[in-house]
C-alpha cells in the first residue's frame, strides 16, 4: 500500500538560483544533486524533521514556474516563521490570518511560485 509522499517537484528557471533560495532562506537542506540530462540535474532537497522532500526541476513547457503551487508547507508558528522569512527577503503576499481551522500566511519564492503556510 501506499506509504507516503516522497518528494513534490517546483517547476523553476534557474536551479542555481532556486537552490540558494531554499536552502538560504527556507532552510531546506541538499540531498541530492547529481546529473539528470544535457540541461540539468537532479536537485532533491529535504525539510529538516520533514520525511517529504522537494525537487527543483525545470519541465519545460509543460509546467511553468509561477503559479499557486498544490501542496502546503506547515509550521508550529505561521505569525513568527512569515516574521523570519520576511526579514530574509522572501516576499509574503499574505500576511498571517487567523481563521477557525487555523492561521496561515502565504509567500512566494523567485519564480513567482506562491505557497501556503500553515498551522498543522
Amino acid at each position: 500500500m501506499i506509504r507516503g509522499v516522497k518528494f513534490a517537484s517546483i517547476p523553476v528557471t534557474d536551479q542555481d538560483r532556486a537552490l540558494a533560495f531554499y536552502t538560504e532562506k527556507l532552510g531546506f537542506r541538499l540531498v541530492t544533486d547529481q546529473p539528470f540530462d544535457d540541461r540539468q540535474r537532479w536537485l532533491e532537497l529535504g525539510i529538516p524533521g520533514a520525511e517529504t522532500g522537494i525537487v527543483l526541476f525545470n519541465f519545460g513547457s509543460s509546467l511553468q514556474p509561477g503559479n499557486y503551487m498544490n501542496f502546503t508547507f506547515w509550521t508550529d508558528d505561521v505569525e513568527g516563521t512569515a516574521r523570519e522569512l520576511k526579514s530574509k527577503g522572501v516576499e509574503i503576499v499574505g500576511e498571517p490570518k487567523r481563521e477557525d481551522w487555523g492561521t496561515f500566511a502565504i509567500f512566494k519564492d523567485l519564480d513567482g511560485n506562491t505557497f501556503l503556510l500553515s498551522s498543522k
